[in-house]
């Protein structure tokens, strides 16, 4: 089966897009992708900036463990 992106195939893949999309708007989907591609990764890089100091600012204690008779105990208002 070979390679996929071998320079053949790539020049016939150029070849097809200019033919489909013509060479002036080839520019813009190139320019629209980058900052799809950009402002995907910012929305990443936040959320993960996010997780860290969330994680950090809320800790979780552990509920006290009853003793003996706690149950016992009227409630407390």
């Amino acid at each position: 089966m070979g390679e996929l992106f071998t320079p053949t195939h790539l020049i016939v893949l150029a070849v097809v897009a200019v033919v489909l999309f013509g060479g002036k708007k080839l520019p813009e989907l190139g320019k629209g992708l980058g900052e799809g591609l950009k402002g995907f990764k910012d929305g990443m890089k936040g959320i993960t900036d996010d997780v860290k100091p969330a994680d950090a600012a809320h800790t979780v204690t552990p509920p006290a463990t009853p003793k003996p008779g706690d149950d016992l105990k009227p409630p407390t208002a």
